[in-house]
């Protein structure tokens, strides 16, 4: 992404077009600094939302992992709880080591569904999922926006250009990178995955 000095750059190339009378290349370099600029503002925000994203899923798995571990364990000891439950032969002690064994079932039934609390492991896994693939959204809009920006960028070196070698041909090709920069721009925005699903229709896949 570009940074405060090719900014400068890009307002240097459009004041030096319109003194040497390209009135219209002046604005042309212009329009397109400032989408480059919209582009980059909103790519850097997409890539700050995945990382974001990304963590969150992280997260959620690795606790969705604890428990599944939880549960397991707890299972594991309801088990062996009720089989010396069963082996007891003081009344008071089966009963309270077969209460024991079935309060731990129920934790770990707990575990592996919530809806109450929100942290079950098939809560933990919607969520995770939901943050996956809000994760894939935001790259998805970060890769048009970089996409754009570099049509953005182009176009302003070949606006340039004609002011130097007076090519009609490199204005209209600015122009042209400029309308693709805008469409990439617009699909980042409003469908993402629109980009990916051409390359790979186009691909065969």
């Amino acid at each position: 992404m570009s940074g405060p000095h090719e900014q400068m750059e890009h307002a240097e190339h459009a004041e030096h077009a319109s003194h040497g009378g390209n009135k219209k290349i002046a604005l042309l370099i212009s329009v397109l600094a400032l989408f480059l600029a919209f582009s980059e503002t909103l790519g850097k925000s997409a890539q700050t939302a995945a990382i974001t994203d990304n963590v969150a899923a992280n997260d959620l798995w690795a606790f969705y992992q604890a428990k599944h571990i939880r549960g397991t364990i707890l299972r594991t000891g309801a088990e062996q709880m009720q089989i010396e439950a069963d082996r007891a032969t003081d009344p008071a002690t089966k009963a309270r080591l077969a209460k024991t064994a079935k309060d731990w079932v129920e934790t770990a039934k707990r575990y592996d569904d919530d809806p109450k609390g929100g942290e079950g492991r098939k809560q933990l896994m919607a969520k995770a999922q939901a943050a996956e693939h809000k994760r894939d959204v935001d790259m998805a809009r970060y890769h048009n926006y970089e996409f754009a920006s570099a049509a953005f960028q182009i176009g302003i070196v070949l606006a340039s250009a004609e002011v130097i070698t007076g090519m009609v041909i490199l204005g209209w090709l600015s122009g042209a990178l400029g309308i693709a920069g805008l469409g990439l721009t617009s699909l980042g925005l409003w469908a993402p995955h629109a980009l990916d699903f051409l390359m790979h229709a186009s691909g065969g896949h």
